[in-house]
């Protein structure tokens, strides 16, 4: 059962405000945190307990390999499990956990088609292309037919109550920007490869059917969550991007960051504007199933205030640390699996940044059912922290020995996604079968500036056959 909303009023009083005064709404009123986070974390252990529960009572009837759909993991099991999810897409919305579970998305509005890649005009895009459907003033729910590679010319600006809808489909966003939620609400990102993002702007682009305005350049974020609210980013890969892969700041609150795969970037993920930013205090993140894969640096995430909860992930060899922050955020890291990396000097999971010894020591930093491999530790902080958080969990957090399973289908699922079967979409909603086309993946060769030419095409098409190979041979 959901959450009660705690802001019945504001919620109510948003019912009668035009569209078009959402994004003033959202700077106004609409930040408001959760009254009481530590109930929001201990309702994503009641879901996953009872997902767990489902699955292992399968395992030991006689419906044991009748149906392995269910896996444990509370999110996929809501909409997965549907064998007509295609027809039912805009389930999705009701699946949500933690501070995010309130993103609606584009529930409820018509489906817009992305027909046409291309990114040729930010003030005046045209209809069917990606950009010309999230600035829209109405709730959309955005779906792909097709396989489709979209290089932005610059940053993309979402209006509120959007879902961009990838399953079924291969879809990166690359380029100039990438996504920029500003002053939003209610918007929901679901299997998406987005990568080699870069910097851009200076220049004019649209963020509404009646408005645009000078950007200044953006830094190349994957995905910037910026004064926002009732964010839900879920199934998607990132990686290589130019600053971070997702930044939250300047008051954003009410998100949730679940079931991705990230890997390949220094600077992963920042959550808070600086640590004077009052606002900040309100974030309150929940960072769920993800797997931290290779060749990722720091910052996994680096807090800054708030309350960030940190559930039930898997973190594989950092290179400096996973977990760091300053100006006294809250740490509430549950049931998750640390494996350092092979550093004697990097096996802290932990890192107070630019912070003296004595500042931090009442910090509120805590793990609980964590897992540490290959020498990893975490430094604990905060009087009396452990007292109240075994009053405030009736449902103690699953071990972190059910990662493997909760994270097995994280990332992208289906065409293009890391071993995830998932079907080709199709405008009917049954399933297909699609190959992965060259077109749409992509090595360090691209860039905001450069085209891969077709002996390139090939020397991916061959390296990607080579692994699915050697990948399907240690499966055996």
């Amino acid at each position: 059962m959901m959450l009660q909303r705690s802001c019945i009023v504001l919620f109510s009083l948003s019912l009668f405000v035009p569209h078009m005064g959402f994004a003033m709404l959202n700077k106004t009123l609409l930040l408001i945190p959760h009254p009481d986070p530590e109930l929001v974390a201990h309702d994503v252990h009641r879901r996953v307990n009872a997902s767990l529960w489902r699955r292992q009572a399968m395992d030991t009837t006689d419906q044991a390999g009748s149906d392995q759909c269910f896996t444990g993991n509370p999110i996929d099991d809501c909409w997965k499990c549907d064998p007509n999810w295609p027809n039912n897409r805009q389930r999705l919305a009701d699946c949500g956990i933690g501070f995010g579970q309130y993103a609606l998305g584009g529930k409820g509005g018509r489906f817009y088609f992305v027909t046409d890649s291309s990114d040729d005009d930010v003030v005046d895009p045209k209809p069917g292309t990606l950009r010309y459907g999230v600035i829209q003033v109405e709730p959309l729910w955005i779906v792909f037919p097709s396989n489709m590679m979209i290089k932005l010319k610059h940053e993309l600006i979402f209006n509120s109550y959007k879902t961009l809808d990838g399953r079924g489909a291969n879809v990166h966003i690359v380029g100039g920007g990438c996504i920029t939620l500003q002053y939003v609400s209610n918007v929901i990102i679901h299997n998406i490869h987005i990568h080699h993002c870069h910097p851009s702007g200076n220049t004019n682009i649209r963020s509404s059917p009646t408005h645009y305005g000078l950007r200044t350049e953006s830094d190349g974020d994957g995905i910037s969550i910026f004064g926002s609210k009732d964010i839900w980013i879920d199934h998607c890969s990132l990686s290589r991007c130019k600053d971070g892969l997702i930044d939250a700041v300047m008051g954003s609150t009410g998100i949730t960051i679940s079931n991705n795969f990230f890997s390949h970037h220094n600077e992963v993920m920042l959550l808070g504007h600086s640590d004077h930013y009052e606002p900040d205090s309100g974030m309150q993140v929940t960072i769920a199933f993800n797997h931290f894969g290779e060749k990722l640096v720091q910052r996994m995430p680096r807090c800054r205030r708030g309350y960030i909860h940190v559930v039930n992930n898997d973190f594989t060899q950092w290179e400096m640390y996973a977990i760091g922050g300053s100006g006294n955020p809250t740490i509430n890291s549950q049931g998750n699996r640390y494996t350092a990396p092979t550093n004697p000097f990097a096996k802290e999971v932990t890192k107070r940044v630019e912070t003296p010894d004595g500042d931090w020591k009442g910090w509120n930093w805590r793990s609980e059912g964590d897992i540490l491999v290959n020498g990893a530790f975490f430094v604990a902080s905060g009087e009396g922290a452990e007292m109240r958080y075994e009053k405030a969990y009736s449902v103690d957090p699953k071990s972190a020995s059910f990662i493997d399973q909760i994270t097995f289908h994280c990332g992208v699922l289906g065409v293009g996604g890391r071993n995830n079967n998932l079907g080709m979409w199709t405008t009917t909603g049954s399933e297909g079968s699609g190959g992965l086309d060259s077109y749409n993946d992509y090595t360090d060769e691209m860039s905001g500036t450069g085209l891969t030419n077709r002996l390139s095409f090939s020397v991916i098409v061959i390296t990607f056959m080579f692994n699915l190979i050697s990948y399907l041979f240690m499966l055996l």
